[in-house]
């Protein structure tokens, strides 16, 4: 703690200031060590009570809950609602890290077998989920209209760290199992085409639900050239990228460190964002098409683990942080919002997907797994702290708070299950080569 001085006045003969030192708690000195005390007690306490240890995420927000609750002299944590820009501004930058680490760890690209699930949750389940939150945000949580569409687009996206369990695994292991990679596409690319409707929640909230107006301007330009845009800009700077890695004779490869991870997606996605397209799908897709370039070069663990650092300890604040904003939003939660959270949870997304891998490639057990398994996080936070920014939504507090409690309750449900059950599963049928 750094000294506080107070001067007393002139004193002895030749009138020199005496000068009082005090010693006193800063309050970002308290929230660094309590923080640092939620991440130590967070990823060893699993550890050490579970032979196989459940994901450390609820009990990052579960901390970060206590610290700010508990802990005198902590200082006020950021309430998202009244200062969404930061909020933001953190999860937007978390967010386009774990897209381009997510891209990195895929090993096969090619196979029009190996996406049909992955097509099939997006086209299909995505929507349906959005549809059906909305719904419910409407008709039993009394949102309104664009409120509603607001929260089902910003509880669309599945989270590609927070699932970390049932992902891929690193670069370069191979044999991906066909439902890690359905859930590690999906959560790749779903953080990107959940956008549309976002921006479809803010135009309802401006001109009103009657879609003359605006339906055909964001047919073409929110969902038709701003994916379009994504997608090929993102394939661009992936192989630029590697062919700037991996095809100057690996100098730059053999010599550079992770860092050139981080500078390829903020260079991606900067990029994309100034020529109006989606920089989500651009930075994932970037991921996979640099790692495409050079499929079994050894960078790619490097890139990988740089990156892979970096999005996990920066989710983790996000955490910490978002458990200490719960308070602040609990006055906001009442039972139908816990209804429907718990509806998305257990019935609308398991349902939405079932029904969308209905005669894929993947077994029976295997459908139930995916279509169970989609984990929300940092993703809905940035989407709905995005649509605040722009416009004030008059349900902004009440969809704060359920997105806030529906995070909480995937990590505690999902994160809870997710490595036994998926590893029991995939052990039913040998890894896809």
């Amino acid at each position: 703690m750094p000294p506080q001085f107070a001067v007393n006045g002139p004193g002895g003969p030749e009138g020199i200031l005496l000068i009082e030192t005090t010693y006193g708690f800063e309050p970002h000195h308290v929230l660094l060590a309590v923080a640092g005390l939620a991440l130590l007690l967070a990823y060893s306490l699993p550890g050490l009570a579970f032979a196989r240890p459940p994901s450390s995420s609820w009990l990052l927000m579960m901390f970060g809950l206590a610290g700010f609750a508990l802990v005198p002299g902590m200082p006020q944590v950021l309430d998202p609602v009244s200062a969404p820009t930061v909020w933001e501004f953190v999860s937007e930058l978390v967010v386009i890290v774990v897209l381009f680490s997510t891209g990195l760890r895929i090993d096969k690209i090619r196979g029009r077998r190996l996406w049909s699930p992955t097509v099939r949750l997006l086209a299909i389940t995505m929507p349906l989920t959005i549809a059906a939150v909305a719904l419910l945000g409407w008709g039993i949580a009394g949102m309104t209209v664009a409120g509603a569409v607001l929260l089902g687009a910003a509880l669309a996206p599945t989270d590609p760290v927070l699932a970390g369990d049932v992902q891929v695994g690193p670069p370069l292991e191979g044999g991906e199992h066909p439902v890690r990679f359905a859930l590690t596409t999906e959560a790749g690319l779903n953080d990107g085409l959940a956008f549309p409707f976002v921006h479809l929640g803010l135009l309802v909230a401006a001109f009103g639900i009657d879609p003359a107006p605006w339906l055909g301007d964001w047919i073409l330009r929110d969902v038709a050239y701003r994916i379009v845009v994504g997608g090929f800009g993102g394939a661009a700077m992936g192989w630029a990228l590697g062919r700037l890695l991996f095809r100057t004779r690996g100098r730059i490869a053999n010599s550079a460190s992770g860092i050139i991870a981080l500078a390829g997606v903020l260079l991606t996605y900067g990029v994309v964002e100034l020529v109006e397209g989606y920089g989500f799908i651009a930075a994932f897709v970037a991921g996979m098409v640099c790692r495409s370039v050079e499929k079994n070069n050894e960078f790619h663990r490097r890139l990988h683990a740089f990156s892979e650092a970096l999005e996990e300890a920066l989710t983790a604040l996000l955490l910490i942080f978002l458990g200490g904003a719960l308070p602040a939003l609990w006055p906001h939660l009442q039972w139908h919002g816990i209804l429907v959270a718990i509806a998305l949870l257990l019935v609308i997304r398991p349902l939405a997907g079932w029904a969308a891998l209905w005669r894929s490639p993947l077994a029976g057990r295997e459908r139930a797994v995916v279509a169970f398994y989609g984990v929300r996080g940092i993703g809905s936070v940035y989407y709905l702290s995005y649509a605040s920014g722009q416009i004030e939504f008059v349900d902004a507090s009440q969809i704060w708070a359920l997105v806030v409690f529906t995070i909480f309750a995937s990590t505690l449900l999902h994160g809870a299950t997710a490595r036994l059950v998926v590893d029991r599963v995939i052990g039913v049928r040998a890894k896809v080569p």
